[in-house]
């Protein structure tokens, strides 16, 4: 009696949880790509103050694009798999400014992770025009259309070189404060159409709202105001 007490209250506080959310969102506008984008966001930030990523932090301002990832998850795409949504911004070399948001897609049947952990948050510095071009297609994958490399991690490695500089991609990884090793090598990264025809009000490829800049969301301009600060350190 008791444990069909205890199911039944956690399934309607489950409920009741959900219905709350909804009606946050509902409330807010919140849309799903939005909160990839406010992810991404705090994604930025965590990576900003973390003591472990300085090189990032002192080379971002040289990296022609970024891919963040708030969140990825093991089985996102497919059973044993991991994967997550992503936004990417393109940085001109002109201006400085940053682009308008661009959603894509990473999965992969194994990221590699090392030390048994999972990554949550995931940022790929974009560090060559071929690494651009690529993200311009409807899909590619990392290791075989463009290459990828771990980027240098721990305090006091600013002035490190990165393994491998002339990689199309530098790979950052961190979770719950720390970082841990994730390999990317066979990762497919894809453009979410349906989140960027719902961000922008119509259908639009990755090179509408990266090279054309077609589009805007005005919602975006935190993220994209932050990445502007972050490469002006």
């Amino acid at each position: 009696m008791k444990r069909g007490w205890l199911a039944l209250n956690a399934v309607t506080v489950s409920l009741m949880v959900f219905t709350l959310a909804t009606a946050s969102m509902a409330a807010t506008g919140t849309s799903k790509p939005q909160e990839v984008v406010n992810g991404a966001l705090t994604t930025l930030n965590h990576f900003m103050a973390d003591p472990d990523f300085s090189w990032f932090r002192s080379h971002v301002k040289e990296a022609k694009a970024v891919l963040i990832m708030p969140r990825l998850y093991k089985g996102a795409f497919f059973v044993g798999g991991a994967g997550g949504n992503a936004v990417l911004l393109v940085r001109d070399e002109k201006t400085g400014e940053w682009s308008q948001p661009a959603f894509f897609t990473i999965g992969s049947a194994s990221f590699g992770l090392q030390f048994g952990g999972q990554a949550s948050e995931v940022i790929l510095m974009v560090m060559t025009p071929k690494g651009i071009e690529s993200l311009y297609t409807s899909s590619f994958k990392l290791g075989a259309d463009a290459s990828v490399a771990a980027g240098p991690v721990g305090a006091g490695v600013e002035g490190a070189t990165a393994p491998n500089l002339s990689a199309d991609y530098l790979s950052f990884a961190r979770s719950k404060g720390a970082f841990i090793g994730v390999s990317l090598e066979g990762a497919v990264i894809a453009a979410r159409d349906e989140y960027n025809a719902t961000y922008y009000g119509k259908p639009v490829r990755p090179v509408d709202i990266l090279v054309k800049a077609d589009v805007s969301n005005p919602r975006a301009a935190k993220l994209r105001q932050a990445l502007a600060e972050a490469a002006k350190r």
